[in-house]
């Protein structure tokens, strides 16, 4: 009998872990030919979120959870289930509900029976977030796209089904900084897609603002594309011509040593902008050099 590892990173989420794990259970116990177990990360909750893991795992067999020592967050928690999962299929949740758990048996039969490595599911509307919030995230796809060159599209997320193949591979991805994103596109294999309408939240706030979402996104952009490193160079080249020419008219126009003294000022704000990419790119390398541990394990159900 196939089993299916349910992983669920967790981060001050109190409020709506009781329904998404009655939920979740219910639906995933119809599936006949399938056992199951629930992976929960506890990624440095500061609210009542470990005491309810550890709750469910001495009520019930089908639970396990590990706590991370320190907030390191969903990339790292994903990273982790993937890691303890023991399934021959592994699916990645949200605790919050947005990722509607009615989808898991057709999730289930197409990896299990139609050929498929992967299935997902793809949000279609963006009800609940915020106009802005919309705008952003739509843009941010299609420039990624752009610059990847890989199939990145906007409401294709984390809630995914996968094959043990599919799930090695991202495991032997071992970068500190990780944009799983990134690395489904990169490891490639069969997906099939299930969309799904997106709700708000079943409980609980949101834990990504815009300033999170930015970040989010510019990691994203420097790990799997040096078109920023590109940019620098053009842009090099076409303020290069443009002093030129400045150069020239200052030389037949004397009180113009106003306008070249802006572009000046211009042109080394645009260097220091640069530099700051440059810099990005040196500190991602830095981290991966240091070998440091992905995550770091402070409690875990199997040590009570």
């Amino acid at each position: 009998m196939n089993k299916i590892s349910i992983i669920v990173p967790c981060f001050n989420e109190e409020e709506v872990l009781p329904a998404f794990y009655q939920e979740t259970r219910k639906v995933v116990s119809t599936i006949s030919d399938a056992s199951y177990e629930f992976v929960f990360i506890d990624d440095g909750s500061r609210d009542h979120t470990l005491d309810i893991l550890r709750l469910l795992s001495y009520q019930d067999a089908h639970c396990k959870y590990i706590s991370f020592s320190r907030n390191f967050g969903k990339e790292a928690a994903m990273y982790a289930g993937l890691t303890e999962a023991t399934g021959d299929y592994c699916v990645l949740m949200d605790a919050d509900l947005q990722h509607p758990p009615k989808l898991l048996p057709d999730m289930y039969h197409a990896v299990s029976q139609e050929g498929y490595d992967c299935c997902a599911g793809k949000r279609v509307g963006r009800e609940g977030d915020g106009v802005l919030r919309s705008f952003l995230s739509k843009s941010f796809y299609r420039v990624i796209q752009k610059l990847t060159h890989m199939n990145m599209s906007d409401g294709a997320g984390d809630f995914r089904m996968m094959n043990r193949k599919m799930i090695n591979a991202i495991l032997e991805m071992k970068e500190y900084n990780r944009y799983t994103k990134g690395i489904f596109s990169f490891v490639g294999f069969e997906t099939k897609w299930l969309e799904f309408h997106n709700v708000e939240r079943a409980a609980g706030k949101t834990k990504w603002n815009i300033k999170s979402l930015f970040s989010y996104a510019f990691d994203g952009i420097l790990s799997f594309s040096t078109a920023p490193l590109k940019l620098s160079g053009i842009l090099g080249l076409l303020f290069l011509l443009i002093s030129a020419c400045l150069g020239v008219t200052a030389i037949f126009h004397p009180k113009t040593w106003l306008i070249v003294t802006a572009i000046v000022v211009f042109l080394s704000s645009l260097q220091m902008l640069m530099v700051f990419i440059l810099g990005e790119y040196l500190s991602k390398d830095y981290l991966e050099n240091k070998k440091r541990p992905i995550y770091i394990v402070r409690e875990e159900s199997s040590s009570n």
